[in-house]
């Protein structure tokens, strides 16, 4: 099987602290099919952005799993549909939040944006290079997967451990960066003001 190293490019996108890692064991496949999802995406003018463990990888938090997760406009999944089709995925289950598609490479889970929160964050969304630029996608503000990942431990407590994992270390290599104030929205939403107030002490040192 032929696979990558994996390869760290530090840069900055918009601001940004970046590291652009390709994950030792990433298959050609694997590589093909997502850069074909990606310039469909766009030629087919759907509203997307990558969420999941790969998102949070791309901004330098190592993960043993890098699932490969995405935030689209809901009213795009006709045309998802379409999309994901032509590239030889089946649509396995929907409900009104999730698509998740399957094929030999592997699924392919998409988050429905239709809530002001989620349709904003699809906006601040920036674009970075993956597979040492080969290609191109669309990926969520590190405080905006943060806000993504307070939903996910609302939705499933049992997942909090690696959920807060991911959180601690976006706030960790971002600290500077992030929009606090936004964050704080997430975890008042979702009742986690304690656990906010703890992590922003930790992770948000007073302007001096």
């Amino acid at each position: 099987m032929d696979t990558d190293r994996a390869i760290k490019l530090p840069g900055r996108v918009n601001g940004w602290p970046v590291d652009n890692r390709i994950q030792k064991g990433t298959t050609m496949n694997f590589r093909d099919t997502t850069a074909r999802l990606l310039q469909t995406l766009v030629a087919e003018k759907i509203g997307y952005a990558l969420i999941g463990g790969f998102a949070v990888g791309l901004w330098g938090v190592s993960r043993g799993t890098v699932d490969m997760d995405f935030l689209v406009l809901r009213e795009d999944l006709e045309r998802l549909d379409r999309v994901m089709k032509q590239l030889g995925f089946t649509l396995y289950y929907r409900s009104e939040n999730v698509s998740q598609f399957e094929s030999a490479s592997g699924g392919i889970d998409f988050l429905h944006a239709f809530r002001s929160h989620t349709r904003e964050m699809l906006t601040r969304a920036v674009e970075r290079e993956i597979f040492a630029g080969a290609s191109a996608v669309r990926v969520l503000r590190p405080d905006d997967l943060i806000g993504m990942k307070v939903q996910a431990m609302a939705n499933a407590p049992e997942r909090t451990g690696l959920d807060l994992y991911d959180i601690e270390g976006l706030m960790r290599l971002h600290a500077a960066a992030l929009d606090w104030q936004l964050i704080e929205e997430y975890f008042t939403l979702f009742d986690m003001q304690p656990l906010f107030a703890i992590l922003k002490e930790k992770y948000h040192a007073p302007q001096r």
